[in-house]
């Protein structure tokens, strides 16, 4: 992330921030593994997808890999906490809804997955229990939940937590000093870890590395992913510049994610040349930021050009009334899923899918 590279020099001195940082989330721990502050279980399956560090670690391709692997069984409900949103409380996403109105992440998951519930709410527990309460024919029987790893007011039936292979938790300091929400040891709660962004090239002797690393117990099982990118999708289908797959094009690649580096790479790999504009992690452009794209766009003397974006990216700008016409035939945007190391989906579809069976079986001998 770039807020880790600006205190890379100051870290020793963020130390003792990060032992104070520490002792309160310890505190806060203990309250919940005592009992004093309760965790509130559901009669349904909820498989919490999170992770320990702040910033990106491809939680959403991963929820959506998720959605792909169980709409078509069951009926499924994301929750999220609807980061940056304008509106408060309980929402249950509707095709009209603006991000605004639910988040950036919700909205797209809304869009690529109609039939799906997608509630946010802060308070996770009130969210399940209002989607529980819907109509017998549309109450969610699997629920996902979105970056909730610490959200310890649920109770997940069952947890994966994510880590970037390039800054894995085991490497990892407590914020501020390092990117960390809690000690590498909450990553105990884990049934499964997802060392997530790994290099196509790993090597035997690298899988033995990074699992020494991470000290898993017993119980967790471990899985490698890594970004698949697909073809570039135009943000405004109807009024898009005829693309071509065999032209050498300059790219000016917008993004406002954590960690733009691997988008970054892709757009190397696939354009003649690549001008970069990152913002902040979900931030909302306006229209100062829009005259800024533009003029840069402007600026390059290619021909042939294009304005690619991140998915998520997308989302935000296609929203935006103050997007100029000029740019909109040459707005396009480069979609992810994620792929498993050593085609391991079938092993992982069968962990998930065994869990929520289990769950159900186990539910109906009580």
């Amino acid at each position: 992330m770039e807020w880790d590279n600006r205190i890379h020099k100051f870290r020793f001195l963020l130390r003792p921030l990060s032992c104070l940082y520490g002792m309160g989330v310890r505190f806060r721990n203990m309250l919940f593994d005592e009992g004093i502050w309760k965790e509130e279980s559901f009669d349904v399956p909820v498989i919490c997808v999170g992770n320990l560090a702040v910033g990106g670690t491809g939680k959403t391709p991963h929820i959506e890999y998720l959605i792909r692997l169980l709409k078509d069984k069951y009926r499924v409900a994301v929750v999220s906490r609807g980061y940056k949103r304008l509106s408060k409380g309980f929402v249950l996403a509707e095709m009209g809804h603006s991000y605004n109105d639910i988040g950036d992440e919700p909205f797209q998951i809304k869009h690529k997955f109609p039939k799906v519930a997608v509630a946010v709410d802060a308070n996770r527990c009130e969210a399940i229990r209002l989607l529980m309460n819907l109509p017998k024919n549309k109450r969610p029987e699997v629920i996902l939940l979105d970056d909730a790893f610490q959200h310890r007011y649920v109770q997940p039936s069952y947890s994966l937590l994510l880590t970037d292979y390039h800054r894995m938790y085991c490497k990892d300091s407590l914020l501020p000093a390092g990117c960390l929400r809690e000690h590498r040891s909450g990553a105990q709660r884990a049934d499964m870890v997802l060392v997530t962004k790994a290099p196509l090239s790993m090597k035997p002797i690298d899988y033995r590395i990074a699992e020494d690393d991470l000290y898993l117990q017993a119980h967790q099982s471990l899985f490698f992913t890594y970004i698949k990118y697909g073809e570039l999708q135009p943000l405004f289908p109807g009024k898009a510049i005829s693309f071509s797959k065999g032209k050498a094009y300059t790219v000016l690649a917008v993004s406002g994610i954590a960690s733009p580096a691997p988008f970054h790479e892709e757009l190397k790999k696939r354009a003649k040349a690549v001008r970069v504009l990152d913002f902040p992690d979900h931030h909302d452009f306006n229209e100062k930021d829009i005259c800024r794209i533009n003029d840069e766009f402007n600026s390059i003397r290619a021909k042939d050009k294009l304005i690619v974006m991140t998915e998520k990216d997308a989302v935000r700008l296609m929203a935006n009334k103050g997007l100029k016409k000029e740019m909109v035939p040459y707005c396009f945007y480069l979609p992810i899923q994620i792929a498993f190391l050593k085609e391991r989906e079938e092993e992982f579809d069968k962990i998930i899918c065994k869990h929520i069976d289990d769950f159900y079986r186990n539910k109906k001998d009580k």
